[in-house]
């Protein structure tokens, strides 16, 4: 029993084809209805048409990502019942389209963040970079958040306005787009007006009451997917802390320990992102599978290196603080212990070779993370020949 092998793509605008995702050696895609407003309902037409797709391509689809949550649901806001519906209903036409696991996040506001889109590594490829001090300048100079200092230790504010005092305008634009313009597989997308807007929105919502509307989220939407046979996996905060102000409740082991405690409904499950979670000295990542294994119904597999000041980077695959080595060993024995595959994709990955004079999407241009597949691919056949289980 080996993971499912997966890459991500955008849909018909991905600058990466399907024939080059599956000559990379997957056997499946990961895809959305991107093209759709939060809180759409997923039409079944538009479903079959992105399968017939697919298919055509000679590549399956059982893995949504992702089914975005209206930030009404997060913030348990006006429309809640109607939009509650609306994503029960795109639930049903989901798994009429052969949907098994659907992957959603309740991070406010923002996905996935990051500073810098292109940073220089050793070998000349470029890597996805988060840097405190750079999130500081932006939050504390250009976003200018009433209050935002008080979030920050002293040394990073003094170092944020030696950083702003040094960036022209042109600098000052391209950090504010690449954190609040939105990434790929973002659900929203800002100016710094609407984003200083958005926050507000969430004034008086701390953790405890942004948990409590995720339990309440799952409480409505589990049932319907126990019913229709669904996993719905969540995937952790990225990074896994509080940013501008907006708290995060996905970040820890024990966070979704007492995720699972409060809603035991079997469809309640977990995307495990170790690049995400990796971002924290704190999560013991082989560990989380070996206990939380049963709940997890996808895999991001990558690996960040954590540095000194509490900027980090995306490494190379089998490099950096993850341990994916362990993380895969663990994930074949809880594969032989269940009897199932695994849903897994390369997750990022550098851009590099000929993908440096290309358009890509940040992370996700196509030789970074076809060297990513075929070095955890390589590797997880390699703990299985050595446990003798090839199968």
């Amino acid at each position: 029993m080996r993971m499912t092998l997966t890459m991500r793509w955008f849909g018909p605008a991905d600058p990466v084809p399907l024939r080059d995702i599956r000559q990379a050696g997957a056997t499946e895609v990961v895809t959305a209805l991107h093209e759709l407003p939060n809180g759409a309902v997923w039409p079944a037409d538009a479903l079959a048409a992105r399968r017939a797709q697919v298919e055509a391509a000679g590549l399956g689809w059982t893995v949504v990502e992702s089914l975005p949550v209206h930030e009404e649901i997060k913030r348990r806001g006006p429309g809640w019942d109607q939009l509650i519906n609306a994503f029960c209903r795109s639930l049903v036409n989901l798994a009429g389209a052969g949907i098994g696991t659907v992957t959603y996040n309740f991070m406010p506001l923002l996905d996935w963040t990051r500073t810098d889109l292109a940073w220089p590594m050793p070998d000349g490829a470029l890597a996805l970079r988060y840097d405190p001090v750079a999130v500081a300048a932006f939050d504390l100079h250009i976003l200018r958040r009433p209050d935002a200092a008080a979030d920050y230790p002293a040394a990073i504010v003094e170092a944020a306005a030696r950083r702003h005092a040094v960036m022209d305008e042109a600098a000052r634009h391209r950090l504010t787009r690449t954190i609040i313009a939105g990434l790929p597989g973002s659900e929203e997308s800002f100016t710094a007006d609407q984003f200083r807007a958005a926050i507000a929105g969430y004034d008086g919502l701390d953790a405890e009451r942004l948990r409590a509307n995720h339990v309440a989220f799952l409480q409505a939407v589990c049932p319907v997917a126990d019913e229709l046979g669904l996993r719905l996996v969540v995937h952790p905060d990225d990074p896994p802390f509080p940013l501008f102000g907006l708290s995060r409740v996905v970040s820890t082991e024990a966070d979704l320990v007492r995720l699972f405690e409060l809603v035991p409904n079997p469809s309640n499950g977990l995307c495990l992102c170790t690049g995400s979670l990796g971002v924290r000295a704190d999560n013991d990542l082989p560990g989380m599978v070996e206990r939380l294994g049963e709940r997890i119904g996808f895999l991001h597999l990558r690996s960040v290196q954590r540095e000194p000041d509490g900027a980090f980077h995306e490494a190379a695959h089998l490099e950096g603080d993850a341990d994916l080595p362990a993380v895969v060993a663990a994930v074949h024995r809880l594969q032989r212990r269940e009897g199932r595959a695994i849903p897994m994709r390369p997750d990022h990955g550098h851009q590099m070779l000929d993908d440096l004079g290309k358009q890509t999407n940040p992370g996700y241009s196509l030789l970074g993370r076809m060297r990513g597949l075929a070095e955890l691919r390589g590797l997880e056949r390699g703990i299985a020949q050595v446990t003798g289980v090839m199968e």
